[in-house]
């Protein structure tokens, strides 16, 4: 059973950066798409960024392009999403995600089987 466990997150003040890490298990002899998203309160859950283990092609929200990273360690099963420049509108529960098909495009949650348990971003302006 493939587990996704998210760490980081918490409070900071606008305009400054966090990194949130997310490490897998089991399915030792699979890799998978990683994808991170994020919901605010009474919102749908949205993209952030995904990146593919093989080749680490990354893709952005548009609302994240140049403020955020995307990274993926292989040899230690994480990924990271770093984030500078943070807004109020980032304030958000973030998850991780594996992808899993491929019948849906990389920003669409329902592609992703496997979630981390999420974690609480929250921007103070």
């Amino acid at each position: 059973q493939v587990q996704l466990v998210q760490s980081g997150g918490g409070l900071v003040q606008a305009g400054d950066s966090l990194t949130l890490s997310c490490v897998t298990s089991g399915g030792t002899f699979m890799r998978y798409d990683m994808g991170w998203f994020r919901q605010a309160p009474g919102k749908e859950r949205e993209f952030v960024a995904a990146i593919t283990w093989r080749v680490g092609t990354t893709n952005y929200a548009e609302s994240m392009k140049g403020r955020s990273t995307i990274s993926i360690d292989n040899a230690k099963n994480m990924v990271y999403l770093q984030m500078n420049s943070l807004k109020s509108e980032d304030t958000a529960v973030y998850y991780c995600a594996a992808r899993t098909s491929y019948s849906f495009s990389y920003d669409d949650p329902k592609g992703y089987y496997y979630w981390g348990q999420g974690t609480q971003v929250t921007v103070s302006s």
